[in-house]
């Protein structure tokens, strides 16, 4: 959406607004993505006399060259890029788009247009199973993409390098593209599409560049032009005054440093905590002083095998996350299988709704053996790691499931034990659920997504899949006051603790914890201690009281100026 408002400079100025999905603010020139790599023709065939064998050895040939260039660029990714870029050069290196591409040669197809149209056979049967397979035909889209440029012999398709600072502006990103950006010179990204957990969205946090994602209009926007980007505000501004440039690079300037305490500025206290995948995250974000782990993703030893891992596996690499927050908290969070994260051996991946199918703690029922063996991995490298362990289950639904898994985890030693709050129903009934649990932690994506009823992959839907939805806040209330009634932390570890503004709004809400991005901590530490809990609360009253999203956002915001 656009806003025109009004300018003491001239009559009117532009502001495009979206869903920002990584705070702060930068400001530089736009820079486009290039256009993407042009659909072959439909009638493309070999030239006359072409050897066929040839023709496919090219295409092997290709794929093997976009393969190399992925696994070279995952080398000296930054952060969590490097995982991305091995990720879709294990995609390059797949067969199954190579061989279908060569049977469209020997049927008189061109290379290139064997290549696009057996991408997009790939795309079609990934879509079709839905949850993080349709989420993966980005990828093969982004590879087909490489693989015709070698072909024919053009560069390949990715984010124009510039010595001076811009911001980058495209419809979307591609994985791959994403994770080779330089925040040196990229300031801030800004797509049309996209959502907030899509790729674009995950890595800019991780990097610490401001985003904004479902941006309508923004294309039309020159390239040159200088515009201010606020990713906490979720808006784009184009020719911002000097004297905003000014402090906006003032404040960009400004390096923030935690102490090792988070607090409000008169001494309320709220955990500043880190969200690690694995052991490169967890070191990472011990060496970024977070005190401690709100939020340990397990899933990292379960992806991409046939089999489920052996309990030792599991305990020496559990292990390796544990041990730089000795003296520390980690929580644990167990398997979080299903939906976007399907494993063949624990899930259906032919799930006709994998979001609100078998996931997470659901999988126990019938696989209650995968659960154990996890649980008696975590209690074995607890034993010897010396961090303070908590353990929690994703996607429980009701007090009773809660109860159960407790009792599980306390069966293997593990003594604290709790649940994520994602589903509305434990969260409108956070007062059983509080009797059965030693503490609770609210996963802030998956809670918004079900609360709006708005599946969180559709760029589409963005606007809704915000977690600055009153309605998704007051899911939040409801649990933290629970809490408060029993005496029992509550945490959020959804993307929302990572964006300054809603962190102060969810303190004001309640929770005790805050866990994001390692490199978000400084800045949301500063801005806690820039305000009360007096009027953290009172920020929190302006957000719940809102209409949607927007406006709470937007109040908020009006309230708590950006820290120079």
């Amino acid at each position: 959406m656009i806003v025109w408002r009004s300018s003491s400079r001239r009559n009117v100025v532009a502001v495009f607004s979206g869903v920002g999905v990584s705070s702060g603010r930068a400001v530089g020139p736009v820079v486009r993505m290039p256009d993407p790599v042009a659909e072959p023709a439909a009638d493309a065939r070999p030239a006359d006399g072409a050897d066929f064998a040839a023709e496919k050895a090219r295409i092997a040939t290709a794929a093997e060259q976009v393969r190399a260039d992925l696994e070279h660029r995952a080398t000296t990714a930054h952060g969590e890029g490097s995982a991305v870029l091995e990720a879709t050069a294990l995609m390059a290196a797949d067969p199954t788009l190579v061989t279908a591409a060569q049977k469209k040669v020997d049927d008189g197809t061109a290379p290139a247009r064997a290549v696009w149209e057996a991408a997009a056979e790939v795309q079609a049967m990934l879509e079709s199973l839905g949850g993080y397979m349709a989420e993966r035909a980005r990828d093969v889209a982004d590879v087909r993409d490489r693989i015709v440029a070698v072909l024919d012999g053009r560069p390949a398709p990715g984010v124009p390098e510039r010595d001076e600072p811009f911001v980058l502006v495209a419809h979307d990103l591609a994985p791959a593209d994403t994770a080779t950006l330089d925040p040196s010179t990229c300031l801030a990204l800004v797509t049309e599409g996209g959502g907030p957990t899509s790729h674009t969205a995950i890595l800019a946090r991780a990097l610490g560049l401001p985003a904004v994602v479902a941006a309508a209009g923004i294309l039309d926007v020159a390239e040159g032009t200088v515009v201010l980007v606020d990713g906490g505000a979720g808006t784009i501004e184009a020719d911002p005054s000097a004297d905003t440039v000014a402090q906006v690079r003032a404040a960009a300037a400004r390096e923030w440093t935690f102490d090792g305490t988070g607090r409000t500025a008169d001494g309320h206290r709220v955990q500043l905590l880190a969200n690690v995948g694995d052991p490169k995250g967890a070191a990472a974000a011990a060496e970024a002083g977070a005190e401690g782990v709100g939020l340990f993703r397990t899933e990292f030893c379960f992806l991409d095998r046939a089999e489920e891992p052996t309990v030792q596996e599991q305990v020496e690499q559990y292990r390796a996350v544990l041990e730089p927050f000795a003296g520390r908290k980690v929580v644990v969070r167990t398997l979080d299988a299903g939906a976007d994260k399907p494993l063949p051996f624990l899930t259906d991946a032919t799930e006709a709704n994998p979001a609100l199918g078998v996931r997470g703690y659901r999988t126990a029922v019938r696989h209650p053996e995968v659960l154990d063996h996890q649980l008696e991995a975590i209690a074995r490298a607890a034993t010897t790691s010396g961090t303070e362990v908590w353990v929690m289950a994703p996607m429980v639904s009701t007090a009773g499931e809660a109860a159960d898994f407790v009792e599980r985890a306390h069966a293997h030693g593990l003594a604290i034990a709790g649940v994520m709050v994602e589903v509305p129903a434990l969260a409108l009934t956070a007062d059983a659920l509080m009797s059965e649990v030693a503490f609770a932690s609210l996963g802030t994506n998956d809670l918004t997504q079900y609360t709006m009823a708005a599946d969180r992959l559709l760029g589409d839907l963005a606007a809704l899949n915000d977690a600055w939805q009153p309605a998704a806040l007051r899911l939040v209330h409801l649990t933290a006051e629970a809490g408060v009634q029993a005496d029992r932390p509550v945490g959020v570890c959804g993307e929302a603790a990572a964006d300054p503004a809603l962190a102060v709004v969810l303190t004001g809400l309640g929770v005790t914890s805050l866990s994001m991005t390692a490199r978000a901590i400084p800045e949301v530490a500063a801005t806690l201690l820039s305000v009360t809990r007096d009027e953290c609360v009172r920020l929190a009253e302006l957000a719940l009281s809102a209409p949607d999203a927007r406006a709470a956002r937007a109040a908020v915001h009006a309230e708590l100026p950006p820290l120079i």
